[in-house]
């Protein structure tokens, strides 16, 4: 089975094929251009020949044999003939021909009819049937007088040398030719082989082949091989993204069957024991249905807030955009907090400025907040204190939310915005927390077009540092 021929090679012989036939006409027409040059050259010469003569005529008087004769030799041009003709095609002198008797009428000769037509004309290569060989005719009519001058050159070696077109410019073209087919067989070969290498690696990747980060060393360095490379990197990066991305939805789902489970399992367990002893007393069927009632509040709040995570991972931008004044919104998260703050004997101080305006999502923006005091109240400590501050820098708001509580170890505060990520298991699910909230906190930053960071204090507890543009 014959190879089939590569894109770049097609390129090249097509775009080949068009330059040779282009440099081909080009040269052609070049060599036309240069012989008429040359031909329109020498009748000129010939018609200014012819011009003298008719000047000598007028001014000498005299138009007999002789005295023509006299003068051609005068003015001798090698090989050349003189012919007079009247106007109605007849010869009156011919300095070759001695009969000129029985020379044939002219008046059909293409350099006649053209001089009496147009005042000039002339006839290249036609076989003279008076010296049987060929001549460069020039005729000039002249109708005051009613005759035609024809000069004539036999169309002999030296008159084709002449005429010949420079064979340096021959020469000349065909080393341009050459060394643009050289140029132009590298540039189409790079071409090629970079579109070939691309189309190498689609199959691959269509076909779900490994691709080798080595691959990308062999593109050419060029605006093509530049975006061959930009593509396998775009790839592989999509596949690195899809592979991590894989591992998260596995890690995810485990880590929501794992959370929805325990609560699950709680009330299954609880209604299981009050439904296998119907005659259980009411104290303890209170104190189990309490359970339940309390496990059920915890899967609602766990489904409510990977309700919300799903919402701005799918759909930020649909969410309803409006003018928050977040001042309001931190002094509502205050008052719903006192009774948490009181039981825990916590107090928090908010140095913010009376109005903050912020456009963005009401619901996200009390998230955060909420969210950020619900965490510090429940792992703070005992007696400790909250302060939130804020203020605005080039259009943006920069909040900082921090506790003097207890603090976490460094290696889990890399880990906190991470989705049921716990710093200690059996305590957070004690406490009645997602292992979302902190999650729910970064996306809803980020939703707004800010950053969130998380440090342990000097003096201990958590610094929360965040922005939120206006």
């Amino acid at each position: 089975m014959a190879k089939k021929l590569s894109i770049g090679n097609k390129l090249y012989l097509s775009v080949l094929s068009l330059f040779l036939l282009f440099a081909v006409a080009f040269i052609v027409f070049q060599q036309y251009r240069e012989k008429q040059y040359k031909v329109e050259t020498l009748n000129l010469r010939l018609q200014d020949y012819n011009n003298q003569m008719h000047e000598a005529l007028v001014s000498g008087g005299k138009n007999n044999a002789a005295w023509l004769n006299d003068y051609l030799t005068r003015h001798a041009i090698r090989d050349l003939r003189v012919t007079i003709i009247n106007k109605d095609g007849r010869v009156i002198f011919d300095n070759v021909s001695t009969n000129i008797s029985h020379m044939g009428n002219h008046i059909r000769r293409p350099e006649v009819r053209q001089a009496l037509n147009k005042g000039n004309g002339s006839s290249v290569d036609r076989n003279s049937k008076t010296m049987g060989h060929d001549y460069f005719y020039s005729a000039t009519y002249y109708p005051q007088d009613k005759y035609v001058i024809r000069s004539a050159l036999p169309y002999n070696v030296d008159l084709a040398k002449s005429l010949k077109t420079d064979q340096h410019y021959l020469w000349f073209a065909a080393v341009i030719i050459l060394l643009l087919t050289v140029v132009l067989y590298r540039f189409t070969h790079r071409l090629g082989s970079n579109i070939t290498k691309l189309n190498e690696f689609a199959t691959k990747a269509d076909h779900d082949g490994k691709i080798e980060t080595d691959e990308l060393v062999n593109f050419s360095a060029d605006e093509l091989g530049d975006t061959a490379e930009r593509i396998v990197k775009l790839y592989l990066k999509l596949q690195r993204t899809q592979k991590e991305q894989n591992v998260l939805k596995r890690q995810l789902t485990q880590n929501v069957a794992h959370e929805l489970k325990t609560p699950v399992a709680s009330i299954q367990g609880y209604l299981e024991t009050i439904l296998e002893n119907p005659k259980v007393d009411e104290n303890t069927r209170s104190i189990f249905l309490q359970r339940c009632y309390a496990q059920s509040k915890r899967l609602t709040s766990l489904l409510a807030d990977m309700s919300m995570l799903n919402r701005m991972d799918d759909g930020a931008q649909m969410l309803s955009i409006e003018d928050v004044d977040v001042a309001e919104l931190i002094q509502t998260v205050d008052k719903e907090s006192q009774f948490a703050l009181e039981q825990r004997n916590m107090t928090m101080t908010c140095n913010i400025p009376p109005h903050i305006l912020i456009r963005g999502n009401r619901s996200l923006l009390y998230s955060i907040f909420r969210n950020l005091a619900d965490n510090a109240i429940a792992y703070a400590g005992q007696g400790k204190h909250i302060t939130l501050t804020a203020q605005e820098k080039d259009g943006t708001w920069h909040f900082t939310f921090t506790d003097n509580g207890v603090g976490v170890a460094p290696e889990h505060l890399a880990r906190l915005f991470e989705r049921f990520y716990r710093v200690d298991k059996g305590r957070s699910r004690k406490m009645g927390g997602t292992g979302l909230g902190l999650a729910i906190v970064k996306n809803a930053v980020l939703v707004h077009g800010g950053s969130i960071q998380v440090n342990n204090n000097p003096n201990g507890g958590l610094r929360f540092d965040f922005s939120l543009k206006s």
